[in-house]
């Protein structure tokens, strides 16, 4: 494939051109912003078995992570803050180490067959805090520590993403066997993955195996 370069002359440099290409946003965009959780969103968040962290490094590498649980798994603790249980993962710890050196991180929750997303922006710190923990315990087992998000800007995001990408349209779901496994993509990107389709098979049903023994 080759290279691509962005033609600086199409390049958008400044707000001010950036804004130029577009109509003046509409009062209600503006209005709907809270700085706050109102019932609404509450209501959302504890409806959402879904959503995405993003987060950003020390040297300003953004990272954006899924969080996902049984319905309701994040905690409002009270109208501006809200706290997210941390389960087991891939130990890269990528989010919290971020949180540790910038705390601001924007949230997305996602509700199936909701068209609409909310949105929480806020400043996030880290805790251990034992009763906080075993609140958020599933199956018995309570996580290492919670994300605990102090939230100072929230609203609802309107439904046109998910209706142009048709996202919980049956019809439109693609077949995950059309590519490989996620283990033989990062076999295949890393040390290689096994050439016997036997081995392959195994590899995959330990990762499934795994997934049972390890969610929390």
């Amino acid at each position: 494939m080759k290279e691509f370069k962005l033609n600086p002359d199409f390049a958008i440099a400044d707000e001010l051109a950036l804004r130029g290409l577009f109509e003046a946003t509409h009062a209600l965009a503006v209005q709907k912003c809270q700085d706050s959780l109102g019932k609404h969103a509450q209501e959302f968040i504890r409806r959402s078995p879904f959503l995405c962290i993003g987060t950003q490094s020390p040297d300003g590498k953004a990272d954006v992570s899924p969080r996902g649980d049984p319905v309701g798994f994040v905690k409002i603790l009270d109208e501006r803050t809200l706290a997210i249980p941390d389960r087991p993962g891939n130990n890269r710890l990528d989010s919290l180490v971020n949180i540790l050196a910038n705390p601001n991180v924007g949230l997305l929750f996602i509700i199936p067959g909701f068209d609409d997303t909310l949105r929480v922006n806020g400043q996030a710190s880290l805790t251990t805090d034992p009763d906080l923990l075993q609140s958020m315990s599933v199956n018995d087992r309570a996580p290492k520590l919670a994300i605990v998000v102090e939230v100072n800007e929230v609203f609802l995001h309107c439904a046109k993403a998910f209706r142009r990408s048709h996202l919980w349209d049956p019809g439109h779901f693609q077949d995950r066997s059309e590519m490989p496994s996620l283990v033989k993509i990062i076999l295949d990107q890393t040390t290689g993955a096994p050439s016997d389709e036997n081995e392959m098979r195994k590899i995959d049903a330990d990762l499934e195996d795994a997934y049972k023994r390890t969610l929390y």
